[in-house]
């Protein structure tokens, strides 16, 4: 009924299959980091991966001018660090390259094109039933259904699996122009000489505005709440990397206050551009809800200038335009949704104790990477890769020590069954 597999093996389309060890969820850098880990421990395993590729958000999600908003020290995976030559923040290409190269040399070989439908764990035999439809990477529209048991389960679709389009009035129907969404935004070289709204002003919003103008776009950036906007560095050195330096000695708020003293210094007031900061620090904040501030590249030189004009929020579209809650009204060629991504792990996961409605863990970091029943989640600390990279190294000790005793005990039990038939002659 069953066959047993390892991450080496090639899977056919049977309806059953065991997997000896975890299945993964997901081949993005969290899934990737945990398949590394597990690697070092030895513990054999399988990447389930709805795309034709690893991270495909950055493969096939991302701007191009994009790069690394952290330095890479803070954004390596467990046991490989970035090549020596690589600038402090990679590019978009180095990235994925870094991951490519991560995947290889630890071995790890997705299944792709494969997506999980549902998981769920069976009470009665204590293991999990991961149903997934296999689609035809060569368009012949064959579909094949697989259900995957397995003993572990680990979730790691991330923070970002898919993207959020807001409803607006007018938007879907009375709008004539382009509509996209900033995971399928790739240059400002299609944009030149248009007058584009671009819709959210976090880290993507700011730098899709700011490429659009250097590609001699008009884009106008709609800022609906408050936002954190500070420098990628002070006094040369990142603010990341300052923030988490003044911790180690500070408490929490007085670490935003100074963080904010600083980029005052730098920026001056800002509200007099329409971009007020909001009552929370920029460190709580990111703790309390998750939302990261934006670290500026160039944008707010730009939106001093006027090339960015901020606007508040949408009333509603018309066929060429677009009035604002304040009733101004702009003629508009092109809209931008940079309005961001959610989980999708409540769509397809059958389970209420671990995993809360907004599909992240109920527990926070430290304590998110673990749930009941050899579930665990990878990638849902709002901390980057780091928090990633923390979670898998968790993750395969956890799974690690369990396979090691056990494995250790079945050879003891072969041993000692060896022993006695041999005293037996």
């Amino acid at each position: 009924m069953f066959r047993v597999v390892s991450d080496h093996e090639e899977f056919s389309s049977k309806r059953c299959v065991w997997v000896n060890g975890p299945v993964i969820v997901g081949a993005g850098p969290s899934g990737l980091a945990v398949g590394a880990c597990l690697k070092e421990q030895g513990v054999p395993f399988v990447v389930l991966e709805r795309a034709d590729c690893i991270a495909s958000l950055w493969q096939k999600r991302t701007y191009d001018r994009l790069k690394l908003h952290l330095p890479k020290k803070f954004c390596q995976l467990p046991n490989l660090p970035f090549p020596e030559d690589y600038p402090e923040y990679p590019s978009k290409k180095q990235f994925i390259s870094y991951l490519e190269n991560y995947a290889k040399k630890f071995d790890i070989t997705p299944q792709f094109n494969e997506s999980v439908q549902s998981a769920k764990y069976d009470e009665t035999c204590g293991l999990w039933r991961v149903k997934t439809v296999s689609t035809d990477p060569f368009g012949t529209g064959n579909r094949a259904e697989v259900e995957y048991i397995c003993r572990w389960l680990v979730v790691a679709t991330g923070e970002n699996a898919e993207n959020v389009v807001p409803e607006i009035e007018g938007l879907s129907h009375e709008f004539a122009g382009e509509i996209v969404h900033a995971c399928d935004y790739k240059s400002g070289e299609d944009y030149c000489g248009k007058k584009v709204l671009v819709v959210g002003c976090g880290n993507s919003g700011m730098e899709l505005s700011l490429d659009l103008c250097n590609h001699n776009a008009f884009p106008s950036m709609v800022v609906r709440s408050s936002v954190h906007i500070l420098p990628r560095e002070i006094l040369g050195i990142s603010t990341y990397e300052l923030a988490a330096m003044l911790m180690a000695w500070l408490p929490l708020w007085l670490v935003d206050i100074l963080i904010l003293i600083m980029a005052w210094l730098k920026f001056g007031s800002m509200e007099k551009y329409g971009l007020k900061r909001p009552t929370m620090g920029p460190l709580t904040l990111k703790g309390a809800i998750g939302k990261t501030p934006v670290l500026d590249i160039g944008a707010l030189e730009r939106i001093k200038s006027g090339d960015i004009e901020v606007v508040p929020a949408i009333h509603k579209f018309s066929k060429s335009s677009v009035q604002l809650v304040n009733g101004e009204i702009l003629d508009i060629d092109a809209v931008i949704l940079a309005t961001g991504y959610r989980s999708n792990v409540p769509t397809w996961l059958q389970e209420s104790e671990f995993f809360s409605k907004n599909g992240f863990p109920k527990a926070s970091f430290p304590n998110a990477w673990k749930g009941q029943s050899g579930l665990y989640a990878v990638g849902f600390t709002r901390r980057g890769l780091s928090g990633a990279s923390f979670d898998a190294t968790k993750i395969a000790q956890d799974i690690g020590q369990v396979w090691k005793e056990e494995t250790k005990q079945k050879k003891t039990t072969k041993a000692a069954c060896h022993r006695r038939c041999i005293s037996q002659f």
